[in-house]
């Protein structure tokens, strides 16, 4: 015993005087692994430019790690720095601790097996094309794609006037690359519109390739690096449209020397000229349609070729002829008279069309007096307003919805509502009919487009009330006498715009709306603003602006004060007088405290402070607002007590750093009312923190952090969930066992679809025991686990203790699956789950005839894919029996050194595409029944693994 303490006591004399030495080699050792750091970041950076290639998952983790552990280094310094001499032996011990921490990570950062995974290039983001196709369409498309498969030509343009459907050809080849996975999938589409900016186009293919472009700013340097990576890529497309000026191919990387590898390019442009300048070796004309093709688009776009009464169709006819064989004409007529019954509009709308367009001799003249009757056919004034709004943004832009209707209710455009859900709600209605009689175009399901020349007739409209510049990399500010008297709204967003100093002082007493947003504006002299006193909206969002004039203060009817991503500002002026402002924007900027005066802007209904300096909201500030959309930084602790009150609150961003608080808001909704839109974090400690507020749009989503949920941190408190959440992820917060008997509140969570699992203590999702013996209603059943029924994206990462999604303690056949458990399931990813070893029970997999993709790697131990349950009383007898996953397209199995089988029996996968196997060598039979045409891929290991597998079909290995 005596020893015992003399060993304690020398061992804690020896931390006491040897910290600093222990502190030194801490940071020695530190500073080695930030060196191996920048090294897996040079390997991430040379390697992930490659075809097909990412960085694997526990790369990224460990990335994080050594980021927390440079934090941890810095917190454990600041304290040794206090020179408290009672903490020092405890100082050391914690040395001493992460010292080995900082050891396994260096050991770790090795990677000998690489820092990549091979993955499929294919996008999955297509473009929403027309389904009718003409036989000239047709002919075109056979043209284009010969050239694009054959050996003789690299370079092809497709040319024509606007309108007539050259954008519309060239994303159905991109599709069809994309379908059949040629070019190793490196299909790269670019707009390049109207005014050129080299620039600009750089940094998209450098963001295409994986190439950070940002730090270097010569032209030259720029488009040798876009060489070496398009180099490394052999085979590629290139598809660039709306080309107006010709510029040389070396200005993003294409050199002579490309002609080796198998490189195409398309040039879409309206100019047979600027294709040959291009250097197109082929250029093909796309022509208008011939009468037929003209009535059949017309028909397949107005009533899905059904056919109209005969004198109807007469007129409808002769309709169709003012159309001129123009597409662009042809859809938007149709859309505007779709659901017309009465002959009697169809004669009117014929007469109108024929008055307008006499005189007009050039086709695209032609097409506008047809674009400005569809306009004039809105008849609504509220639609004809949201939609003149989308052309204040460049051509070519696809705007997100969310933006759009945001700037509709600050702009005051539509009718009032009461709540913020009810105006998304009258928003997307609005654009959903500005789709439908196609003078928008939806892009890829968030974002609107509108065509260049629909935006030229809107221009037209505008063009004495609105002085619109967007987009046209003006460098100074336009002159003063552009600035109008009359005029209402002025669009200079997205230029390179750094000073308005020649512009002193605009008299524009009626101007409502200015968009300076994504200039390099540096200031903004307190004159400007004195003749703007009408002005509603003013938008300096993404500005370089330090300091906001005083000027501001005197804004006495501004609705809105958009500054979000000015990370420069530093000071905003008092805000009391601004008594109509509903919007304050300082989300992403350097701004440290709220501004004076916020507390008395009574009509304030959004305040968005997400991500700027601010640490600290002074007691009484949000008691006297009313609400409906709130953010907060991260880092900030958040009132508690003031943020429960607000009542009106439809959509919250922010963290609560204990569960308590975050019970406390989630008590606080009204009954009557519920969140419509909210990203939540719980925690103090949440990786990737940072990337998660990037995309906030119409989220419904909670994550737990860090030991959020663990027993004894959380005290009594019950895990409260908002109803109408939709995402969840659980991320180390300390969850133990079985996930539905940990958070009773998931039973609640009726709307959920996604749900992502990082989480140590984790062993099932659902357990089947000896309580199911207790006979229960059906209905009662699917109440109680009412998510997993409808749960769309289940994503479970590092769960070393995960032992499949259900964990039977009694026998299957006491305690059954319920019927249409998983039933809406789509995605399944399970991936560093060490002790797995069935991934799914055959009795579930009747119920997966909705799942698209199965995703599993890094499963040490797996050995069966589609199994029986151990304790299933004999069931197994049955286990060589026929299973169909009806809607099953990619199944992806990696790194799986155990893994033996599959299925023992038959799987039916009439709609698979891709069967991706990669290190999985003891695997001697893939069971599926494929369809005739599959289209499938496969990843073959060495060592002969791919020529002795077992096939269900006879060759099978050979055609795939």
């Amino acid at each position: 015993m005596g020893d015992m303490l003399a060993n304690i006591a020398v061992n804690a004399a020896s931390d006491y005087y040897n910290l600093e030495t222990k502190m030194q080699n801490l940071k020695r050792k530190l500073e080695l692994l930030n060196c191996q750091e920048a090294d897996v970041v040079a390997r991430l950076g040379e390697e992930e430019c490659l075809p097909g290639k990412r960085r694997k998952h526990v790369v990224q983790y460990w990335l994080s790690e050594v980021v927390s552990k440079q934090k941890e280094f810095e917190s454990l310094e600041a304290d040794v720095n206090q020179n408290r001499r009672a903490w020092r032996v405890s100082l050391a011990k914690r040395a001493d601790k992460m010292f080995e921490e900082v050891t396994i990570l260096t050991d770790q950062g090795a990677f000998s097996e690489g820092v990549v995974l091979a993955v499929s290039e294919t996008i999955k983001e297509k473009f929403v094309t027309a389904e009718w196709k003409g036989q000239g369409f047709k002919e075109k498309f056979h043209g284009v794609w010969t050239y694009l498969l054959g050996n003789g030509v690299s370079s092809i343009g497709i040319y024509g006037m606007g309108g007539v459907g050259k954008t519309t050809l060239a994303q159905c080849i991109y599709n069809e690359l994309k379908n059949e996975n040629l070019f190793y999938g490196n299909i790269f589409w670019f707009t390049v519109s109207q005014d050129l900016n080299i620039y600009k186009l750089q940094n998209d293919i450098g963001k295409a390739l994986n190439l950070d472009l940002f730090d270097e700013d010569d032209e030259h340097k720029r488009a040798a690096k876009l060489g070496w990576a398009l180099e490394r890529r052999k085979k590629f497309v290139l598809i660039l449209d709306d080309v107006w000026n010709s510029f040389p191919y070396q200005k993003i990387g294409i050199s002579p020397s490309h002609a080796e590898y198998e490189f195409k390019m398309i040039v879409i442009s309206r100019s047979l000229e600027v294709c040959l300048k291009m250097e197109c070796q082929e250029c093909l004309k796309v022509d208008i349609l011939s009468d037929e093709e003209a009535w059949e688009l017309f028909m397949n776009k107005h009533s899905n070729g059904k056919e109209l009464p005969p004198k109807v169709k007469e007129i409808a006819r002769e309709v169709v002829k003012e159309c001129a064989g123009l597409p662009l004409a042809i859809v938007t007529m149709a859309g505007s008279l779709r659901g017309v019954v009465d002959i009697r509009e169809w004669r009117d709308a014929l007469e109108e069309l024929k008055e307008s367009c006499v005189g007009q001799d050039d086709m695209e003249n032609k097409v506008f007096p047809i674009l400005l009757w569809s306009f004039n056919r809105l008849r609504d004034p509220i639609l004809k307003s949201c939609f003149l709004y989308c052309s204040l943004y460049p051509e070519d832009f696809h705007i997100n919805r969310y933006e759009l209707i945001q700037n509709f209710i600050s702009e005051e455009m539509m009718e009032r509502r009461t709540s913020r859900q009810a105006y998304f709600d009258q928003g997307h209605k609005i654009l959903n009919k500005l789709v439908n009689v196609c003078l928008l175009e939806t892009w890829g399901g968030e974002h609107v487009k509108m065509h260049d020349l629909i935006r030229d007739m809107a221009l037209k409209i505008t063009k004495d009330k609105w002085m619109v510049k967007a987009g046209l990399q003006l460098k100074e500010i336009p002159k003063e006498q552009e600035w109008k008297e009359d005029l209402d709204k002025v669009s200079l967003m997205r230029n390179n715009i750094n000073n308005i100093w020649s512009v002193a002082s605009p008299k524009c007493p009626k101007l409502s709306t200015l968009l300076l947003n994504f200039c390099p504006l540096k200031s903004i002299p307190d004159s400007f603003f004195l003749h703007m006193r009408g002005l509603h909206v003013l938008n300096l969002s993404n500005t370089l602006i330090e300091y906001l004039p005083n000027s501001i203060s005197g804004l006495e009817e501004l609705n809105a004060l958009l500054l979000g991503g000015c990370q420069r500002l530093k000071f905003v002026p008092p805000l009391e007088n601004l008594k109509a402002l509903k919007e304050l924007d300082l989300s992403y900027t350097g701004i440290k405290e709220i501004p004076r005066g916020v507390e008395s802007l009574t009509n304030l209904k959004c305040l968005d402070t997400i991500r700027s300096c601010i640490r600290k909201i002074p007691t009484g500030i949000l008691q006297g607002l009313s609400l409906q959309r709130l953010s907060l930084p991260t880092r900030m602790r958040i009132p508690i007590d003031e943020v429960a009150g607000l009542k009106q609150l439809e959509e919250f961003y922010g963290k609560f750093h204990s569960m308590h608080d975050f019970n406390i808001f989630i008590k606080s909704r009204p009954s009557d009312g519920k969140l419509n839109f909210f990203h939540i974090l719980v925690g103090k400690d949440i990786i990737y923190e940072k990337k998660l507020f990037f995309q906030r749009f119409e989220v419904k989503r909670v994550t737990f952090g860090k030991d959020s949920l663990k027993k004894g941190k959380r005290g009594k408190d019950e895990i409260m969930l908002p109803r109408n959440v939709d995402f969840l992820m659980f991320d180390r917060c300390g969850l133990c066992s079985c996930l539905f008997d940990d958070i009773q509140g998931l039973n609640s969570a009726t709307e959920l679809k996604t749900c992502s699992v990082y989480e140590e203590g984790i062993v099932c999702i659902l357990r089947m025991s000896l309580e199911m013996e207790q006979p229960m209603v059906e209905e009662e059943q699917q109440s109680s686990l009412m998510p997993l029924y409808y749960l769309e994206d289940l994503n479970l990462q590092k769960l070393p203790n995960f032992i499949g999604l259900i964990r039977w303690e009694v026998a299957p056949a006491v305690a059954p699956l319920p019927r249409g458990l998983f039933s809406h399931l789509r995605k399944l990813l399970v991936v560093q789950c060490g002790k797995i070893k069935k991934l799914l029970p055959r009795s579930l997999v009747q119920n997966l005839h909705n799942l698209n993709e199965l995703i599993v790697g890094s499963c040490a131990k797996l050995e069966e894919i589609i199994g029986d349950e151990e304790s299933d009383g004999g069931f197994s007898a049955e286990s060589n029996t026929v299973i169909t996953l009806p809607r099953l397209k990619i199944l992806d199995l990696r790194d799986l050194p155990e893994l033996e089988i599959i299925y023992k029996g038959t799987i039916i996968c009439d709609s698979i595409k891709k069967i991706h196997m990669e290190r999985i060598t003891k695997v001697r039979k893939v069971p599926f029944s494929l369809p005739p045409l599959a289209v499938t891929a496969m990843k073959e290991d060495e060592g002969g693994w791919w020529d002795s597998l077992e096939w269900e079909q006879p060759n099978a290995n050979r055609v795939l």
